[in-house]
């Protein structure tokens, strides 16, 4: 099954990606990705939108305000999670009808905290910012990899990473250096509120939040949301985490990505959608 070349749905100031099938979709519900800290819409665009397309899912990615093509950059620093909850609500209200929701690390937290709010079909959390939020993942950096750890902080501030520090926070698995380097392009700044929000500030209620069918997914070797706190989120939610071997945090970007697919793929089926 072929695919559509990708477009952009107007959403205010936000960028939405899409990439829908050529026939008419074999499913009746869309999805919707939620990206990371320092990422953008385009982090799914390389290899999960058109490969779900291809398997009859409408496929959505937005950029939260300040991220990728949305507006909002030069507000960076005032952005909290709440304003990006509000993104996603936004982003949401384009859709025929509500989305399955697929966050990654930070879009993890803004997903959990979309639940407070509103139910969704289906939740697929993938190394995402457990309900504890970030103190652990700070800890474990400054114990393990404070290197890293003064590079997200540099980050923030505005700074680049060094290439060789971004694929040791993201990658396990060997990366090719074209692909590296245009990474390492794309990476940006991230919202120093709303890393705080994740760290103390704004932390999911997990007895007030809606309980969807939810599949919490890992990452081996991840050095920035260990498989310990992939195990915490689980916890929280009374659900049994995977977590792939060999994979490091960007597991939609790693060389063996499509196992993650698969999986989502297949539960999404089990599930009826």
């Amino acid at each position: 099954m072929s695919t559509k070349k990708a477009s952009k749905i107007p959403c205010r100031s936000l960028e939405i990606i899409s990439r829908l099938p050529a026939s008419p979709p074999r499913h009746r519900m869309p999805i919707l990705f939620v990206h990371g800290a320092y990422a953008g819409a385009w982090c799914w665009e390389e290899h999960f939108l058109p490969w779900f397309a291809r398997r009859g899912w409408d496929s959505y990615a937005v950029s939260l305000s300040g991220h990728g093509r949305s507006q909002g950059r030069e507000d960076l620093d005032i952005l909290s999670l709440d304003h990006y909850i509000a993104d996603l609500i936004k982003a949401i209200g384009t859709l025929p009808v509500p989305p399955i929701l697929i966050g990654h690390s930070m879009g993890g937290m803004v997903v959990q905290k979309y639940l407070e709010r509103a139910a969704a079909p289906a939740v697929v959390l993938m190394a995402s910012v457990p309900p504890q939020g970030l103190i652990y993942s700070a800890l474990g950096l400054l114990f393990t990899a404070p290197h890293l750890l003064a590079d997200l902080n540099q980050i923030m501030a505005g700074g680049e990473p060094s290439a060789d520090n971004l694929y040791q926070a993201l990658f396990h698995q060997p990366v090719a250096d074209g692909d590296l380097r245009r990474y390492w392009k794309l990476f940006q700044p991230e919202s120093l509120r709303a890393v705080w929000d994740m760290t103390f500030y704004n932390l999911p209620d997990v007895s007030r939040a809606y309980r969807p069918p939810m599949l919490i997914l890992g990452a081996q070797y991840d050095r920035l949301i260990s498989p310990g706190q992939v195990e915490m989120t689980a916890k929280a939610y009374g659900i049994r985490p995977e977590i792939f071997l060999n994979m490091g945090h960007a597991m939609m970007l790693e060389r063996h990505w499509e196992k993650v697919a698969v999986r989502i793929d297949e539960w999404l089926i089990e599930q009826g959608l």
